[in-house]
C-alpha cells in the first residue's frame, strides 16, 4: 500500500489537532476557507490521521459517523498515526 503524502495545508491542519478542536477554530487558526478545510479534513479522516468527535455541551464523544456536508458540527483530533505523520516531516 502506498503511503499518502500529505499536502502543506493538510499538515497545517494536523499541526492544530494535537488537542480536540472545533471546525471553526481550525479554520481561524489555519486561515483556510471553509471548503478548503472541509476537503483537507475529509482526506485526513479517510487516511486515519484524524478522528471526528460529536460535542454535547462540554463533553465530546468519538464517532465513526460524520456528515461531510456539515463538518462544522464536529470536533477533530489527530490520531497517533496523524501525529507520527507530523513528526515524519
Amino acid at each position: 500500500m502506498a503511503k499518502h503524502k500529505i499536502t502543506k495545508t493538510e499538515k497545517r491542519v494536523l499541526e492544530r489537532l494535537i488537542f480536540p478542536e472545533k471546525f471553526q477554530d481550525i479554520m481561524e487558526e489555519t486561515g483556510l476557507l471553509q471548503g478548503e478545510l472541509r476537503d483537507d479534513l475529509i482526506n485526513l479522516l479517510s487516511f486515519g490521521f484524524v478522528e471526528a468527535y460529536e460535542r454535547s455541551g462540554n463533553k465530546i464523544t468519538l464517532t465513526s459517523f460524520y456528515d461531510t456536508d456539515n463538518l462544522q458540527d464536529f470536533t477533530f483530533q489527530a490520531t497517533s498515526k496523524g501525529l507520527a505523520e507530523i513528526k515524519s516531516h
